[in-house]
């Protein structure tokens, strides 16, 4: 299958797979896994941090985040589209007793300056106490400007906030700009980073932090049932996934580049190109066309995408230029 669903479905290199089989382990819990140990050093090192904790996902990389910066009754900022508030459960709500105060993004993804200082609360018994700011890069597929990462670091210092990044796909912005992943990550407090997406690696986040916030979602993690024992399996490829597969992040932003093209020649669909900045296209589907039935039609093809109005596809490292032109013709065919 051709999968356009997700850069989740992204499957394991070879190199992975080998270095899966031969990986050294221990139990982890009791801090004896030399291969998950060295993990969290070079992530630590590398992304210019004191301390990282290898995690099961990235829900749960955000989750151990929002309850390590806040306190039961504390409350966070972040985006109405953001996935620690809206994709993930709820979890920072039922399980941390954290309060979201969502704010609007905008078109670019970003989060008005003004809307996040109106939103801190006053020191008053009324109010949750507004303890954390939480963005997230790549967003949407959009990369926010390191300029406005810097305003958003410096009103939230200004302000006695600590500033967390949904970092899942912020390999994805520092290629998309050509920077280094630690030019961004600078500007935060805390940072997840999903392994298992657009870098293929099969399980796995690292939480980057300071020694004290990850000692505290250590302790988070073991009580929400994410305490691993020998994880140095999955820890083995998640190390490739950071020091091979970065800079092929590449080839999939200009498969999507080349997508999007493809697309916006389609009448059926309607694409905004600036909006298309890394791997992700969303094209709008136009007229009377019936979208389940185009899903339908394109899974019995041999393709699949996420079934709405606006189609989000997703390129990653099993989807080819070749695929894409395929997907193309089969697009124009169905559609006559």
């Amino acid at each position: 299958m051709i999968d356009f669903r997700s850069d989740t479905v992204t499957r394991p290199t070879k190199s992975m797979r080998s270095a899966m089989a031969n990986a050294e382990v221990g139990d982890d819990v009791y801090g004896d896994d030399p291969t998950v140990n060295a993990l969290e050093a070079m992530s630590a090192e590398r992304f210019g941090f004191d301390a990282a904790l290898f995690t099961a996902s990235g829900t749960q990389a955000n989750l151990l985040a929002l309850m390590s910066h806040c306190e039961r009754g504390d409350e966070y900022l972040c985006g109405q589209q953001a996935h620690n508030y809206k994709f993930e459960g709820g979890g920072a709500a039922v399980l941390g007793s954290i309060q979201p105060q969502p704010l609007m993004n905008q078109a670019d993804g970003s989060l008005l300056l003004s809307d996040i200082e109106a939103a801190i609360k006053p020191d008053d018994v009324h109010f949750a106490q507004t303890r954390l700011l939480s963005l997230e890069n790549t967003i949407g597929g959009k990369i926010l400007p390191q300029s406005y990462l810097a305003s958003a670091q410096t009103l939230a210092f200004n302000h006695g906030l600590k500033i967390h990044l949904d970092g899942a796909r912020v390999a994805n912005a520092a290629v998309g700009q050509g920077i280094e992943i630690s030019d961004i990550t600078q500007y935060f407090d805390s940072v997840s980073i999903c392994l298992s997406k657009g870098l293929c690696a099969p399980v796995g986040s690292i939480l980057l932090g300071d020694p004290f916030l990850i000692k505290k979602a250590r302790r988070w993690r073991k009580m929400l049932g994410g305490g691993m024992r020998q994880a140095g399996i999955i820890a083995a490829a998640a190390q490739l996934a950071i020091t091979e597969q970065v800079e092929r992040l590449a080839e999939d932003h200009e498969n999507a580049a080349y997508l999007a093209n493809e697309l916006a020649q389609i009448e059926a669909f309607e694409v905004d190109l600036s909006l298309v900045q890394t791997n992700m296209v969303f094209a709008k589907v136009l007229g009377e066309l019936d979208v389940n039935t185009l899903v339908t039609q394109l899974k019995e093809k041999g393709i699949l995408v996420t079934e709405n109005t606006t189609l989000r596809l997703v390129l990653h490292r099993d989807v080819s230029r070749n695929d894409i032109k395929f997907f193309i013709t089969t697009l124009k065919s169905l559609i006559k």
